[in-house]
């Protein structure tokens, strides 16, 4: 592929490129200062003019800022405008992989809570102090109680304790936790992973609540998800085009 000329590359003021690519043209302005976009080519007069490689630079990071945020959008824009090739499209695959670790986490989640909810459907009532033993917990889960212990230190499960040193009780509730991370850790979820769906399912009050904000979760990971795979194809233009690089501004 040959380099544009000057004629090819002076084709957009910064308010052309700014509305072509749904920019302000403070936002253009910032984002070549940042070195999240090629340097434009500046006149005699001081006047930046963009070539039809900022405009694609310009739409991969509204979609990227979409998608994964514009802190790690900056980021990998001026990452992969100074990796090697395989690199760079190494970064980027990696946000898709973490973006589909996202909806796994929430599909485990709501893979959890429902299984929790069914089976307290034939539950008899909880009475006011009902709790479990360490050991009567343990045996219930098939799990060892060093492995509660693990839990309750990753603050995955809470007991109850008297004392600092007073043998451990859990409640309805932690019993009920220590469930869920069980399920999650028989289905082979790590740890941050478990952290991460015991958060979703604690900071909502009701089963209803929680199960509707991960379903609006699991439509916003795909939302982001799209705005990823937008912006993929105009990487993958940024990654094979010259131009993508510094731009050397013109003297004369």
């Amino acid at each position: 592929m040959t380099r544009a000329t000057g004629s090819e590359l002076e084709r957009f003021t910064t308010s052309q490129v700014a509305a072509a690519s749904g920019h302000s043209a403070q936002q253009v302005r910032d984002l070549e200062h940042l070195g999240v976009i090629p340097a434009a080519v500046r006149q005699r007069n001081g006047y930046r003019r963009f070539a039809r490689i900022h405009l694609t630079a310009l739409r991969a990071y509204r979609d990227l800022a979409i998608s994964v945020g514009p802190v790690v959008a900056r980021e990998t824009m001026r990452d992969i405008r100074q990796a090697p090739h395989d690199e760079a499209v190494a970064r980027i695959v990696a946000l898709h992989v973490g973006l589909a670790r996202h909806r796994e986490d929430a599909l485990a989640a709501l893979r959890a809570l429902d299984s929790i909810v069914n089976e307290s459907a034939d539950d008899a009532p909880t009475v006011l102090g009902d709790s479990m033993s360490i050991t009567e917990l343990s045996n219930a889960l098939g799990v060892r109680a060093s492995t509660l212990r693990f839990w309750e230190t990753e603050g995955l499960v809470t007991p109850d304790r008297d004392e600092p040193l007073s043998a451990r009780r859990y409640p309805p509730d932690a019993v009920r936790d220590a469930r869920i991370v069980a399920a999650l850790r028989g289905g082979g979820y790590r740890i941050p992973a478990i952290h991460s769906v015991m958060a979703s399912l604690r900071d909502l009050d009701s089963a209803a609540d929680t199960r509707a904000a991960l379903r609006d979760r699991l439509s916003n990971i795909a939302a982001r998800s799209v705005a990823l795979l937008r912006a993929g194809a105009d990487l993958a233009e940024l990654l094979e085009s010259p131009d993508a690089g510094v731009v050397t501004n013109h003297s004369g």
